[in-house]
């Protein structure tokens, strides 16, 4: 009579397994092994892949990004509208009053071939001027003026010596 062969590979003699697992145990994903199909943590094969959460605006700062564009945007619009202004005007410049009143003439740079220009530049002189001092500095820089213009802005107070074009 004869024995049967033993179950397995007749040929494998001494398998070790790696240490802490038993024979026919699947490696464990939490110590660096293969992940199984149906164990928690990983989807069944051929299951959709969730899509990755992106991170979403909320309203407030949507908002607060809508207020900061605005705020940047008069800003800006201020700086390019004064480039015009008076305090930018030099010598030989001509200037363009907007408004007829006296205190608030809003003279603005225009070009001296332009049907506006209606003044032009004799003398600029940096400080602070009142009526009789601006006349009698006018008179010392610019011997033909005809009008004075003086502005106060703290530290950019100007006089301007003015003449029509």
């Amino acid at each position: 009579m004869t024995t049967p062969p033993p179950q397995g590979n007749p040929f494998a003699q001494g398998q070790q397994q790696p240490y802490g697992q038993s024979q026919g145990q699947a490696p464990d994903p939490a110590q660096g092994g293969f992940p199984q199909a149906g164990q928690p943590g990983f989807p069944p094969p051929g299951a959709p892949v969730p899509p990755q959460q992106g991170r979403k605006l909320s309203f407030k700062t949507i908002k607060n990004i809508v207020i900061v564009l605005i705020i940047a945007g008069v800003a800006i619009g201020a700086y390019i509208t004064s480039q015009d202004d008076a305090n930018t005007a030099a010598v030989g410049d001509c200037m363009h009053r907007g408004s007829t009143d006296d205190n608030n003439p809003d003279l603005e740079v225009v070009d001296c071939g332009d049907a506006k220009a209606q003044y032009k530049v004799l003398a600029k002189v940096e400080g602070n001027f009142s009526g009789l001092t601006a006349q009698t500095k006018c008179e010392a820089e610019a011997k033909d003026f005809q009008y004075s213009y003086t502005e106060t802005n703290g530290s950019k107070s100007f006089l301007l010596c003015l003449k029509d074009k």
